[in-house]
């Protein structure tokens, strides 16, 4: 029992640490270093939003892309499928345009030429992950799905190496993911925080007019940036 009151107020520490007010600002980067940025997409709604948003974002910059999916959506594969597929063809035509030179990012593995641009080009994988709760499902049995879903996040966050950033605009198989980040965070595990790994950046939905998602509510506070879409939810009015 003594131990247990002892650890209460360490473990409370070490959690307010890994908290975005006291998370130190992400270090400099040397240009070419690898960056790996994972997308959690939702089914319908969540994916069509999340692919018009990144339709906007240089994603040339990131040498690593990891699109995650809950299981059978198979809407939201295609659509990852093809919009890195326009990705590539976007970025070869650069290359062969005469911006080969600001196209190359060193893979990290002492490549050089077309290696790099390939890199730069094509390097994406699709993941998926158990549903957090099925359509329709009851609420007695959520737990459990939560559960195993957390369970799959954990070696999807860490191999073959953490993300550097992780972008969501709130499907519940997300907010699993977000949470199993910060406990890998909490244990530092392979540096995940130590290292300024799984920087997180939340894009409310913007069918969320007046009042915050429960995704949204929930993930307020434990997110490194928190974007609403509409002047009536800034601040954080939920």
């Amino acid at each position: 029992l003594t131990l247990l009151i002892l650890a209460i107020p360490l473990l409370t520490l070490r959690l307010l640490a890994i908290l975005p007010s006291r998370r130190p600002p992400p270090q400099p980067r040397t240009r070419g270093s690898p960056v790996c940025l994972l997308i959690v997409l939702g089914s319908g709604g969540h994916t069509a939003e999340m692919l018009a948003m990144l339709r906007k974002v240089d994603l040339g910059d990131y040498t690593r892309r990891v699109w995650v999916v809950g299981e059978g959506d198979e809407f939201s594969v295609s659509q990852a499928r093809s919009f890195e597929d326009q990705l590539s063809k976007s970025l070869r035509g650069n290359v062969e345009n005469g911006s080969a030179s600001s196209m190359q990012i060193d893979g990290g593995d002492g490549s050089t030429g077309t290696s790099k641009q390939q890199r730069r080009v094509g390097d994406y994988e699709i993941k998926t992950v158990p549903r957090a709760r099925e359509i329709h499902q009851p609420l007695l049995t959520t737990p459990f799905s939560s559960l195993r879903t957390l369970l799959t996040c954990f070696p999807l966050l860490l191999y073959p190496s953490p993300p550097d950033l992780i972008l969501t605009n709130g499907p519940a198989t997300a907010t699993i993911l977000i949470f199993a980040s910060l406990l890998l965070r909490f244990f530092d595990i392979k540096g995940c925080h130590s290292k300024g790994k799984m920087r997180t950046i939340y894009v409310e939905s913007w069918a969320r007019v007046k009042r915050l998602s429960l995704s949204g509510r929930l993930l307020e506070g434990v997110v490194d940036r928190f974007v609403v879409q509409w002047e009536g939810l800034e601040g954080g009015k939920a």
